[in-house]
């Protein structure tokens, strides 16, 4: 039993220490009023994912240039020093002994021993050569304009990335929103349940109302103060996702501006028509450009796939020095140093029977880059068409919790004067009570999935 006693007594004192450090900690928050484009701005300056797709757009820029630099003439030089041994001769029966005729012009035949043959042994070697391309099927042309379409993708990734980042701190800033909203109507309804105790305790003294009626009240007021309670704790664990995504301080504690948001809303009683937002997404859906830039990609690639099977032409240039020279039957202790200029052809002839197969799997996956686009914009032009029915749905879902509070409401009154008056039972109050807390709750959330749709809309057609 001691040791019951002391195990609790630790837990109450870890508790207590826990709930001081929540507390002090709660003093030290850094609250931030936010709009949704104020955090846009934010998210894409800090946003690691944005870093990413930033740095793999430069990336991008320098292979533009590397494929550039394909069509500049190429410059190859060589430096060599070297070691030779003695040459040793032998007659064509291998043998090293007899002499070899060795004709000298002008002088005549001359015979040379067999054997080991005197040579300079410390050789070098300088070789500079310059080739410029002239043509290579249109190879290196396709090259730059598939490194180009290769920017493209790139750039459009990174726009991507920054749709799907705003789709996902809209979602955050929203829910933290509705969470504020349903925490605010809780409130209000804690107020009101407190307030309706109080009457209710006079009555008591009255002899009017039953301490049971009190019961079931005060229980009332426990729930409602337990969902204040998980209203908060989930606003906290949305507002640290958003913190830690935007690389703020942790003691940041943002808060969404309400007359943004309100703004918002009353524009969505203009909504434009459904054609107007699909002609958007077809100009605008970042999922079709980049089908189509795949599909400009796999036509460049049949291209260089042709190419191989086409000669390729350059102008050649070569200077060579080296020495001794080592080519003659007597080596000759000297430098030696050459030079020329040339145009070279080069023909891969086993390509012509090699390559058709490469050509028809480049010929299929152009094809297939064609069907992925018409299946992209389907894909998209249904999206577009089930966002904009929801966004409708929504905006009449409003409307009509609207007009299910303000019912709500009337019953809540009619209902407290008869209570009052002793013409309704404690579970008709109630009732009434849950009845309006429920279509409060309901209204928050239907003006905020209004705002989620119409951002969602905007995010399908890439105009977020």
């Amino acid at each position: 039993m001691n040791r019951f006693v002391a195990c609790y007594a630790l837990a109450v004192t870890v508790i207590a220490k826990g709930f001081f450090c929540v507390q002090i900690s709660a003093q030290e928050w850094s609250v931030q009023t936010m709009t949704l484009t104020e955090l846009y701005d934010l998210a894409d300056r800090q946003s690691q994912r944005m870093r990413i797709s930033e740095v793999a757009l430069q990336a991008a820029d320098e292979g533009v240039a590397a494929a550039k630099s394909a069509m500049l003439p190429s410059v190859d030089l060589s430096l060599q020093g070297s070691y030779t041994g003695n040459a040793f001769m032998l007659s064509r029966g291998f043998s090293a002994s007899g002499t070899t005729d060795y004709i000298v012009p002008g002088v005549g035949t001359v015979p040379i021993e067999n054997g080991k043959q005197d040579t300079p042994h410390w050789g070098n070697s300088f070789t500079a050569q310059v080739s410029q391309v002239l043509y290579a099927g249109g190879a290196i042309r396709s090259g730059i304009r598939m490194a180009g379409l290769g920017r493209e993708m790139a750039e459009l990734d990174v726009e991507k990335n920054r749709q799907e980042i705003r789709l996902l701190l809209t979602g955050y800033y929203l829910d933290i929103c509705k969470l504020d909203n349903q925490a605010e109507v809780v409130r209000q309804n804690i107020a009101l349940t407190r307030q309706e105790l109080e009457h209710m305790k006079a009555r008591r003294g009255e002899g009017t109302v039953l301490q049971n009626d009190i019961t079931r009240y005060e229980f009332q007021l426990q729930s409602l103060e337990l969902t204040l309670t998980k209203l908060r704790d989930a606003s906290a664990i949305i507002n640290h996702q958003l913190v830690t995504m935007l690389h703020l301080p942790e003691n940041t504690l943002l808060s969404p501006d309400k007359n943004e948001l309100e703004t918002e809303m009353n524009s969505l009683s203009a909504i434009a028509g459904r054609e107007t937002w699909q002609q958007s997404a077809a100009d605008n859906n970042l999922g079709i450009r980049q089908a189509r830039i795949a599909a400009n990609l796999a036509e460049e690639k049949m291209k260089q796939v042709r190419a191989e099977s086409l000669p390729s032409i350059a102008i050649v240039a070569e200077n060579h020095l080296f020495g001794p020279y080592t080519q003659d039957l007597i080596p000759k202790d000297c430098n030696v140093n050459v030079w020329f200029v040339g145009i070279g052809v080069k023909f891969n002839l086993g390509s012509l029977w090699k390559n058709r197969h490469n050509i028809r799997k480049a010929g299929l996956e152009q094809r297939q880059s064609m069907e992925t686009v018409a299946l992209v914009q389907e894909q998209v032009e249904t999206a577009v068409q089930a966002d904009y029915t929801n966004l409708l749905t929504s905006c009449t879902e409003v409307k009509t919790q609207q007009k299910q509070v303000e019912l709500a409401q009337q019953n809540y009154s009619v209902v407290q004067k008869r209570y009052q008056n002793d013409l309704a039972l404690l579970t008709d109050m109630v009732d009434a009570s849950n009845m309006k807390l429920s279509a409060e709750m309901e209204l928050v959330n239907a003006r905020i999935a209004m705002l989620y749709n119409f951002c969602k809309l905007k995010y399908s057609t890439n105009t977020l």
